[in-house]
């Protein structure tokens, strides 16, 4: 395994990080246990989670995964210092999570981390993650009619409320750093800045959907990510498996996640979403290539990148995703990929 540092905390991440928004959905109790076993025991030692998990977020499934991942704890009590964790408050607009018109928040926060806590059977979380922002985010297939609106004196308020939240919990040990997900190059900015200026808990890595169908990342998000420590924890890096072609001629395989959508919320099922994978599946057989871990290995080898969250249902799958490490792309293969992505480079 490689390791990365995890911002300017000193923590070394591996690059591979274990996603588990599967468990408690497509994945039984033991199932999740059996990843995060053989996970470990291959060097993984960054997981990712969320108290919105599993997905997709249901209520009846809310905080599911955490729990999932506390009876492991309880049960592997002397592992707990090896594992760095990541969980994630939810933003606002999912009805069941807390009462109506929720927001990121300091009320919200310290129940968000209290539940989170007890779910997990755990007396801290390593990095706590902002799931998506107030105002909203063009992440999730929303970039197309991303139109912010919002009052930008008001926003930074309520950025500092949530530091110095964040630095009231992490003082009590319950959260050792802190950290974005799908937010712009805007408000990370804007948190880094505050953070600064009020020494308070600064945002040591930004969670965003990066893929080779995906780099919306690039190039603005890519910059700050390496001039501000602030690196990217890529998500969906198989853009929901559809990079593997198994979802090609509208194949929808039993029990694969696609089955659990309806597909006219699909946004990634596009004509030239999949004519990209059609062009990555023949580059990756003219190179001898498994077409997932070249797609993984691409992201591992971003100079942004801090730590690349896989997710699988199967132990085949598991295992050939964080084999993935093993896997370093030549040049040829690089400018494959980037003819690929003057073609397509935003397919969905």
């Amino acid at each position: 395994m490689q390791y990365r540092k995890l911002g300017r905390t000193g923590l070394d991440v591996s690059v591979i990080c274990l996603g588990t928004m599967t468990w408690g959905k497509q994945n039984t109790e033991a199932e999740g246990h059996e990843q995060m076993d053989y996970a470990l025991d291959q060097g993984v030692n960054f997981w990712d989670t969320a108290e919105m998990y599993a997905i997709p977020p249901r209520e009846d499934t809310y905080g599911k995964t955490e729990e999932i991942i506390g009876t492991w704890f309880a049960k592997n009590q002397a592992k707990r210092e090896d594992v760095i964790l990541a969980s994630k408050i939810a933003g606002p607009g999912l009805g069941w999570v807390r009462e109506k018109g929720y927001k990121i928040d300091r009320k919200n926060i310290v129940e968000a981390v209290e539940g989170s806590l007890k779910r997990l059977q755990s007396d801290y979380i390593d990095l706590y993650q902002l799931h998506w922002p107030n105002r909203g985010s063009y992440h999730f297939g929303q970039h197309w009619n991303y139109d912010p609106k919002y009052d930008a004196e008001a926003v930074e308020e309520n950025f500092l409320e949530v530091l110095e939240t964040l630095d009231e919990q992490v003082k009590a040990g319950k959260l050792r750093h802190v950290g974005l997900s799908n937010e712009t190059a805007w408000g990370t900015m804007k948190y880094l800045t505050l953070a600064e200026k009020h020494g308070l808990p600064r945002m040591q890595s930004i969670q965003n959907e990066y893929s080779l169908l995906c780099r919306m990342f690039e190039p603005d998000l890519q910059e700050i990510a390496q001039s501000e420590d602030c690196g990217l924890l890529a998500w969906s890096p198989l853009a929901s498996g559809m990079l593997s072609g198994k979802y090609l001629n509208d194949a929808r395989p039993e029990g694969s996640r696609w089955t659990l959508i309806d597909d006219d919320k699909i946004h990634r099922n596009s004509d030239q979403a999949n004519n990209a994978v059609r062009a990555y599946l023949d580059t990756a057989q003219r190179h001898g290539l498994d077409v997932c871990q070249m797609a993984l290995a691409f992201v591992n080898q971003q100079p942004c990148v801090t730590s690349n969250i896989i997710g699988a249902t199967t132990m085949e799958q598991l295992k050939t995703n964080i084999a993935s490490i093993d896997v370093t792309l030549s040049d040829e293969v690089f400018n494959d990929i980037e003819h690929i992505y003057r073609d397509y480079p935003l397919p969905y």
